[in-house]
């Protein structure tokens, strides 16, 4: 692995964390406002925002390894 590469990679993951946060951030009126048509599609959303975030990381890291 080439200096620029781990360089890279850090990178991408920063802004993938920072994006998740701003998610996380709004994410709660998100929710409240989803919570006035149905209590499950809140709930959803949050599972979904939730486990998305460690899927992003888990398919970035399977990508990583073919290459």
């Amino acid at each position: 692995m080439s200096g620029g590469s781990g360089k890279s990679s850090a990178i991408a993951a920063g802004l993938i964390f920072f994006g998740f946060m701003l998610l996380f951030f709004v994410m709660p009126g998100i929710m409240t406002w989803l919570a006035e048509f149905s209590p499950w599609l809140a709930a959803a959303f949050g599972t979904l925002a939730v486990l998305s975030f460690f899927l992003i990381f888990w398919l970035r890291a399977r990508h990583q390894r073919r290459r």
